[in-house]
């Protein structure tokens, strides 16, 4: 019988009509987290698609274990009532405004890509005020929650939100652990005695691993030499050896939009649709969809398949599918989880998070967050210790985070010379000119961003 942890809390899922939750409530009814919640409340910016997704939840087949309520919360003070952990998954604009960010950049001749360069910047700020104003009712409606934030771009969200919630507020993200995953498997290294051999780092969306010691070995210079197990999984595969052999790491993937810069956007240039189009597309049906048919679990499945088989498909070859594993690989539901029944329980857990960088990294301010294995228990979220930076990768961590803190900065005051500063200083803007019309240009798709300029 798999080890249960009963606690009887309440979560809120803040984008509660998110196309990922039921993940979240499929796990939280079976195997090592089954009685860690039991009341689960969804909130949405669309009610509709609350109810959709609530529909798909009480679908899921029983597992045998206790399985939490959920009910759907019109009004976000009435949803953090009693609220001991809030899961905050929202994507401010809807598919819409992602089309956006991704349109106004290429217009620009930029990088067009939700959560990196232009693209990126556009969609934190729209997510950082919307999720400042989750912040501030929590810590009116409830102080001693715990926020777990998976809201894009996780870094600069989670940062900006520490600001008003301090430690309480841990930023997740399922891409580095499902490079750690993947590049275990593949390098033959057991890491079930936890990350204590694991060596990554950087910021959200953008770091590198740098080891994998499984007890006094360490597996990565052998895989990294070996162009037949790099074949095997998707990092190897989207970087080469070449590039892996010349760096010493393994990078995160979002990292293909800088190394591989100029093929990036070719490829998403020379495509009909871009990754937010297709996904708009095809979920314009799914929520009527769910909410009409007898079958929403099927239904659910049937576009979460599809949904995953897509992802950086630019980063592939037309005809080349994502193996079984690679889909497989992160589980952003078991991070979340597996943070929540730390939090709730004071059970560790080593897990690679977006947390306060301290002292961590030096050549960093103290309060940046940055994404490193840390320690969860019941106070909170802590980096380990790490081994310094190469130069390269301390050159590239401190200019990305100088634009994220720019926007942030931006975000929170107004300040429309701050967001042009970060428009302009990004590595993959290339000109300040080019920077200047992009800012227009989101200013033009977002009025409410022109509004928000102060002064």
């Amino acid at each position: 019988m798999p080890e249960t942890v009963g606690t009887g809390a309440r979560l809120v899922i803040v984008g509660g009509g998110g196309f990922r939750v039921p993940l979240v409530h499929r796990a939280l009814a079976d195997g090592p987290f089954a009685g860690l919640v039991s009341d689960v409340v969804l909130l949405d910016a669309r009610p509709e698609r609350a109810h959709a997704i609530a529909r798909v939840l009480e679908a899921l087949p029983p597992s045998g274990g206790p399985r939490p309520s959920v009910r759907v919360e019109d009004r976000l003070e009435d949803a953090l009532e009693g609220a001991d952990i809030v899961f905050a998954a929202v994507r401010s604009g809807g598919a819409e405004g992602r089309v956006l960010d991704e349109r106004v950049a290429l217009d620009v001749g930029l990088l067009g890509q939700e959560t990196v360069g232009a693209g990126g910047i556009s969609y934190a700020l729209r997510s950082i005020p919307d999720m400042m104003r989750v912040a501030g009712a929590m810590r009116t409606v409830a102080p001693d929650a715990w926020l777990i934030n998976f809201t894009n771009p996780a870094g600069m969200v989670t940062e900006a939100l520490s600001v008003v919630l301090g430690d309480r507020v841990v930023g997740i993200c399922d891409s580095a652990s499902g490079l750690v995953t993947r590049a275990a498997r593949a390098a033959g290294a057991d890491l079930r005695g936890g990350l204590a051999g694991v060596d990554y780092v950087g910021l959200n969306h953008l770091g590198w691993l740098r080891a994998l010691d499984d007890g006094g070995t360490d597996r990565l210079p052998g895989l990294l030499a070996d162009p037949v197990r790099l074949a095997g999984f998707e990092e190897g595969r989207l970087f080469g050896p070449d590039l892996l052999r010349v760096l010493g790491a393994l990078p995160n993937e979002y990292l293909f939009y800088y190394y591989f810069h100029r093929e990036a956007l070719r490829s998403i240039r020379s495509a009909d649709r871009t990754r937010g189009e297709i996904l708009r597309d095809q979920q314009r049906d799914l929520y009527p969809r769910l909410l009409a048919t007898d079958e929403p679990l099927e239904v659910w499945e049937t576009a979460r398949r599809e949904r995953e088989s897509g992802y950086l498909a630019e980063a592939r070859a037309a005809e080349e599918e994502r193996d079984e594993a690679d889909l497989a690989g992160g589980g952003y539901e078991r991070v979340a989880l597996q943070v929540m029944r730390a939090l709730l329980t004071g059970r560790t857990a080593e897990l690679i998070l977006n947390v306060r960088n301290g002292r961590t990294f030096p050549g960093l301010p103290e309060d940046a967050v940055v994404e490193v294995p840390s320690v969860v228990d019941a106070t909170g979220a802590h980096p380990l210790p790490a081994a310094p930076l190469t130069p390269h990768q301390l050159g590239l961590m401190s200019a990305v985070k100088a634009v994220e803190q720019d926007t942030i900065r931006a975000a929170v005051h107004g300040d429309r010379d701050a967001a042009l500063r970060a428009f302009a200083g990004h590595p993959l803007v290339d000109s300040f000119h080019a920077a200047g019309r992009a800012l227009a240009g989101y200013e033009e798709a977002f009025p409410a961003l022109r509004e928000s300029w102060v002064g």
